[in-house]
Formats: structure tokens, C-alpha cells, sequence
């Protein structure tokens, strides 16, 4: 018989005696071997198996799979994903997984202001050069890949945050890929319920799972989903584990769980935001309102054929420019102010003083992100009541 302080510290046997109906959350470090020759197997390879949670970790792995079998879904396509522990590691770890020193990717101007300041410091740090485009404009994305082999990756963000500008994907990809080179793209404003990118002819997606996929704003983390399962592992699954860039269970768990209700959150988004941008766009105090689904967005006929509805996302601009944009947003009673996005509830941000912050005040407003541009992450609330806050702190 062991002593009272080792009873006290071994592991106690697991009573379940039935498969549990909801995900557990494996908060664990480690996992135990049946003999050393296991772990000899699974370290090498030979055997597929659990050893470390920052290699891999049970509800990271199903939470994980599931966003890849939703991005795939519809297709015989077999995509890889990996859970990292925020949206931003998911971009630094595709990036530095996809690219060296000496090589270039090319993006477009008009992304989120934290990817971009990631991305000068790349190229700062890593000698990573980033070379701005319109990626709407696939010819001249064709004549930058055929004129410079030093461009491996191509970024892009559609819809992308905060103009809500739309860029052809499947044209992006099919450009892309005559030339050899990888395409990723950040699918976290439309998620795979209203465009599957993998689908189109991009190699990588990338996801704030935060975002919409959660819905609920009590986690944060992100996922990088590929669709060569061998390439995935050699570069982005190695990556995560050596930079420790790897998601918590608990933090999974609560994506998983918030996954369930996707697709009614999304249509519920989607109309709401429908709604609420078709009547900002008559309203006389409201100078321009960016969102795909208004006929009169320049990019509508480009998200209508991509997207099975136009997401939650939506942007506008008040008469008076920035100093009238805060009076508003003050005035505001019921819509949260708050620097996030893909709650069930509204919330409303000032990109230029938060988001894109950083990013240089002429690029920013060339980008179309003016000091006067609001955003809006539209709710799944009554949207008479969004809309009631809206207009009484507009007028």
C-alpha cells in the first residue's frame, strides 16, 4: 500500500463508464504512455497519438477540425487546421511558417490596423518586405507575381475591416496560383457559414475565432486551416509548436461551444445589419455607409457572388467628420462601445483611434478609413432597437 502523500498526489482512475454527450475539456499538459516504446513511436511518427498539449491537445483538435470540415463543407475536400491562442498568433504563425528573409508578400492597404502593424514588423524584424495593391485588380496582380519571384504569399482580407471592400477571391486564387505562389486569406468578418475560401482556390484561411465563430465574447483565440494536409504539417503545425503559439483547451472549448449556433447568428446578423445600413443610407445626416448588401456598394456584385449573405459587419461616415462622429458615438445608450467585433450584442468602434491606430494617417485615409469613419459589429438583437440608438445619437 502507497503512503498518504502519494495517494494524495497520483492520479485518481477516470469513473466515466459512458462517452460524454458534450466535448470535454482536456486541461491537461501531458498524456501518459502505455510503455516507452509508445512514446518512442509516437514522437517519431510511426504511431499518431497525444503527447504534449502545446503539439496537440484533444478539445483544441476537435474544435479545430470542425471550423476546417465547416470552411470544406460541400466538397470532397480534406482541409488541415490548428488552433493558435488568438487571431494575431494565427496570422504571425502562417507568415513566419510561409516565408524568410529576402522574400515578399503582397497584401492590399485596406486590412485591420493590427495585421498591418504585424506585417511592418516583419519587415522590419525578419526582412520580410510587404508590397501594398488593389487585389481587386487582378491584372495588375498578374504583372507584379510574373515581374518579382521574390513574392511567395499573397494576403488578403474580404470584406475587409473596416471599408468593407470586396475582393474577387476565386480570380485572386486562380492568379495566384499560375504563378506557383500561396494564397491566405482572413475569412473572420464572413466565416465559412457565408464564404468558404478553400472552395474558391486559396491554400490558407486564417480566422480570429473570437470573432463570429465564437459569438460570445469570452474567448480569444484563432485558427489557421490549409488545405494540403502534408504541407500544413510540415510548415504550419510545426511552427505553432515550436513558438508555443498553441490555443488552451478551455478556450477551444468555448469556441466549440459557440460554433452551435453559427448559422442562426449569422442570418440574424446578416438581416439585422441588412436593415440597419439601408436605412443609414437615406438618413440626411449619414454621408456614406459601407456595407456588400446595399446595391449602391461598390463592391456588391463581387459579394454577391461569394457570400451567401452579407455578415454582420457594416461601416458609415456622419456629415461633420470626426468631431461629430465622437459627439454620436457618445450620445449612444443601448449599442456597446467596445474594441472588439462578432458579439451577439452591437458594438461600435472609431477605427482611426483604436484599430488603425497605427497605422500611418495617409496611408489610412487613402485606404478609405477616414477620422471620421464609425464601424459597427451589428447584433442579433430587435433591430428596431439598434436602430432606435442609432438615430436618436446621429440626429
Amino acid at each position: 500500500m502507497i503512503r498518504f502523500e502519494s495517494l494524495s498526489a497520483r492520479e485518481w482512475p477516470d469513473p466515466k463508464t459512458t462517452t460524454p454527450h458534450i466535448l470535454p475539456i482536456y486541461a491537461t499538459s501531458s498524456y501518459d504512455f502505455e510503455d516507452i516504446g509508445q512514446g518512442i513511436d509516437i514522437f517519431s511518427g510511426k504511431e499518431s497519438g497525444h503527447t504534449y498539449s502545446r503539439y496537440g491537445n484533444p478539445t483544441a483538435e476537435a474544435t479545430a477540425s470542425k471550423i476546417a470540415a465547416l470552411e470544406t463543407y460541400g466538397s470532397s475536400m480534406k482541409a488541415a487546421a490548428v488552433m493558435t491562442n488568438s487571431g494575431m498568433s494565427a496570422i504571425h504563425v502562417l507568415v513566419s511558417a510561409l516565408l524568410k528573409s529576402g522574400d515578399k508578400m503582397l497584401t492590399q492597404p485596406n486590412i485591420y490596423g493590427g495585421t498591418t502593424e504585424l506585417f511592418r514588423q516583419m519587415s522590419k524584424s525578419w526582412g520580410i518586405e510587404i508590397v501594398y495593391t488593389d487585389l481587386g485588380k487582378t491584372e495588375e496582380v498578374d504583372i507584379l507575381l510574373k515581374g518579382d519571384p521574390a513574392i511567395k504569399l499573397v494576403y488578403l482580407e474580404t470584406p475587409a475591416n473596416p471599408t468593407l471592400a470586396c475582393i474577387d477571391i476565386e480570380a485572386l486564387a486562380s492568379v495566384t496560383s499560375l504563378h506557383n505562389r500561396y494564397s491566405a486569406i482572413d475569412n473572420t468578418f464572413a466565416t465559412p457559414y457565408l464564404q468558404q475560401p478553400l472552395l474558391l482556390g486559396v491554400d490558407f484561411v486564417i480566422h480570429s475565432t473570437t470573432k463570429f465563430l465564437n459569438g460570445h465574447g469570452n474567448s480569444i483565440a484563432g485558427v489557421v486551416i490549409g488545405k494540403d494536409a502534408e504541407l500544413f504539417k510540415q510548415t504550419i503545425w510545426n511552427t505553432m509548436k515550436l513558438t508555443g503559439a498553441n490555443c488552451s483547451p478551455f478556450e477551444a472549448w468555448l469556441v466549440y461551444q459557440g460554433m452551435k449556433t453559427l448559422p442562426l447568428r449569422m442570418d440574424k446578423h446578416s438581416s439585422n445589419a441588412l436593415l440597419v445600413s439601408t436605412t443609414l443610407v437615406n438618413h440626411p445626416n449619414v454621408s456614406r455607409v459601407n456595407y456588400p448588401g446595399l446595391e449602391s456598394h461598390p463592391d456588391h456584385l463581387v459579394a454577391k457572388k461569394q457570400m451567401r449573405a452579407f455578415g454582420g459587419m457594416m461601416s458609415f461616415e456622419l456629415n461633420g467628420g470626426i468631431d461629430t462622429a465622437i459627439k454620436a458615438m457618445n450620445k449612444l445608450r443601448f449599442c456597446s462601445l467596445a474594441p472588439t467585433l462578432g458579439d451577439v450584442d452591437t458594438l461600435i468602434l472609431h477605427p482611426a483611434s483604436s484599430s488603425h491606430l497605427k497605422v500611418d494617417p495617409e496611408v489610412r485615409r487613402n485606404a478609405g478609413i477616414s477620422d471620421g469613419l464609425i464601424r459597427i459589429s451589428v447584433g442579433i438583437e430587435d433591430p428596431q432597437d439598434i436602430l432606435d440608438d442609432l438615430l436618436q445619437a446621429i440626429e
